[in-house]
């Protein structure tokens, strides 16, 4: 109920709606005081009410107040059949532009008007599968939700193959899968197709139908110009839709244009105060730019709103660590959740890794990489298989054989990919880095070569800048000092992930600690008096 009260409302340009992501964590029943939810969430008038089902009739109250001064607007109680419910939705978003005295287009009388299906049981089956994908940020097992969330839509289109929602996130669920190289193949991509030619086939005047044509654009084929011309069309449709902003975000940064990005993401956020994702997004930011100090206030501000997640705890002692080389946040953070539930460790368990890795530390190595769920040994979009974890930790304990065994199934794998989309510059990279572990030098280096040529920065200010750094970390690998440092020359000038802590403690940058320019290059990255 609340979410498509919600959703009717956002579609009016005259208002300004925050989100259902940040308004959904006001839970009914816990006594709040207005004023506080209003000034948390930047509005002037908040709507509350309640909602009772009793067989087949569902109840409902609503009122509309001016936060500002407590004064209830208006008022109204609904007890309606059940399937009743979604002309009950359209009557309250209609009475409260009224109240507000806000401009309403026949458009967005229509839009508002539209039922978004006749079939409850998709509706609830399509909010199932919304919930999963949104809650991708500061999360492990993501790969099995995406997959779940692209079940459960299949299952509602099918019972309403004119439901436009769920052909909308289904489409993202399966460019999202493709994008983050957890099934980047073919068959995904036409999955994701198929979904946007639904959903415009069935409204071609839909803001949702032209956002999934945008993001499947951006996350499938990184064509930034079409992406942005979809993406104009579904704003208009959609004025109040963070996620839109979002995908702007996205592309600026993309393209290397950082402080239109971050303007973007601010601007979502002021939309969706309370959002996990768009908050990461902006942390993301943020390390790029290393600008570790608003990296850790926006953190901060996560961890306000989940307090109890640990994911988002050990991410803020993460900062420590880029900006400063020290561990001990980082460590500490891990230890009290592991002391309190080893089995809580999943969503860590890349940084406990990452830990273990930076403080040579192989018993603990080993613990981490038990936890590591299925997919936790991928790097931002980069595929790094299980294999290659188990390798690095082989190696740690000086385990040559199980580290060749490791690496060799890791490049197994690998070369399977590589094979089936020679044009996946991030595949290619991890490939490099493989070969380069297994002392396959000429094979490694004209792996990253490659890798960088298909992913240039200039394409892709992200993915390029890592798989620019895995080069600079191939090169070191085999033995190519000169090189890599070159490499690192470039890296370092332009936004990216290396970090100080990174060059001074990870054992990637073993084989060039000592030597004299690397160690300026550390220096350079080191952290500056903040002024008093």
């Amino acid at each position: 109920m609340q979410d498509e009260i919600l959703n009717h409302l956002a579609k009016v340009a005259d208002l300004r709606v925050i989100s259902r992501t940040s308004v959904k964590q006001y839970k009914s029943g816990v006594p709040r005081k207005l004023r506080e939810v209003a000034k948390e969430l930047g509005v002037a008038h908040v709507v509350e009410g309640s909602v009772q089902r009793a067989g087949d009739r569902v109840r409902v109250t609503a009122q509309l107040i001016d936060a500002r001064t407590d004064t209830h607007l208006w008022a109204e109680h609904y007890d309606r059949e059940l399937a009743d419910v979604f002309r009950i939705q359209t009557e309250i978003a209609e009475q409260i532009v009224s109240q507000l005295q806000a401009r309403l287009s026949p458009q967005e009388k229509a839009a508002i008007e539209e039922r978004p299906t006749h079939d409850l049981a998709a509706y609830d089956l399509y909010l199932h599968a919304r919930d999963l994908v949104d809650a991708i940020a500061f999360t492990a097992g993501g790969t099995e939700n995406l997959v779940e969330a692209t079940r459960l839509l299949d299952d509602a289109a099918a019972r309403d193959p004119k439901f436009v929602l769920a052909y909308y996130h289904l489409a993202r669920a399966h460019d999202i899968i493709y994008f983050l190289g957890l099934d980047h193949t073919p068959k995904r991509l036409a999955l994701a197709e198929a979904a946007v030619q639904a959903a415009l086939r069935l409204r071609p005047d839909s803001g949702e139908a032209h956002l999934a044509q945008a993001q499947h654009y951006y996350w499938g084929y990184r064509d930034y110009d079409r992406a942005r011309s979809e993406l104009a069309i579904a704003r208009r449709a959609l004025p109040n839709e963070p996620l839109a902003l979002v995908l702007a975000g996205y592309i600026d940064r993309r393209q290397n244009r950082w402080d239109d990005s971050t303007h973007e993401l601010e601007q979502a956020l002021d939309l969706d105060p309370r959002n996990l994702f768009i908050l990461q997004q902006l942390s993301f930011n943020y390390q790029y730019l290393r600008r570790y100090k608003e990296m850790a206030a926006i953190l901060d501000r996560v961890v306000a709103i989940t307090p109890g997640d640990v994911a988002t705890r050990v991410q803020r002692a993460f900062v420590e660590f880029l900006w400063r080389g020290d561990l001990r946040p980082l460590h500490a953070s891990i230890d009290a959740v592991v002391a309190k539930d080893p089995k809580a460790a999943t969503p860590i368990s890349d940084k406990w890794l990452f830990l273990a890795l930076c403080e040579r530390d192989s018993a603990t190595a080993e613990r981490a990489l038990s936890t590591l769920a299925t997919d936790g040994c991928k790097d931002e979009g980069i595929p790094f298989p299980r294999s290659w974890c188990e390798g690095m930790v082989a190696r740690l304990r000086g385990d040559d054989a199980a580290a060749r065994s490791a690496f060799t199934r890791a490049r197994e794998e690998m070369e399977r990919l590589v094979h089936e989309e020679p044009a996946y510059a991030e595949a290619l990279c991890v490939l490099g880095m493989i070969d380069a572990m297994l002392a396959k030098k000429e094979e490694a280096i004209q792996e990253g070569r490659r890798a960088v040529e298909l992913l240039p920065v200039s394409k892709d200010a992200l993915n390029g800048a890592r798989v620019a750094e895995y080069l600079a970390v191939i090169y070191a690998t085999v033995g190519e000092k000169k090189r890599a440092i070159e490499q690192l020359s470039v890296i370092t000038r332009r936004p990216s992930w290396i970090s100080y802590g990174e060059l001074r403690l990870h054992p990637y940058w073993e084989p060039l600690r000592g030597d004299s320019q690397f160690d300026q290059f550390v220096a350079s990255l080191a952290p500056r008096p903040e002024k008093p």
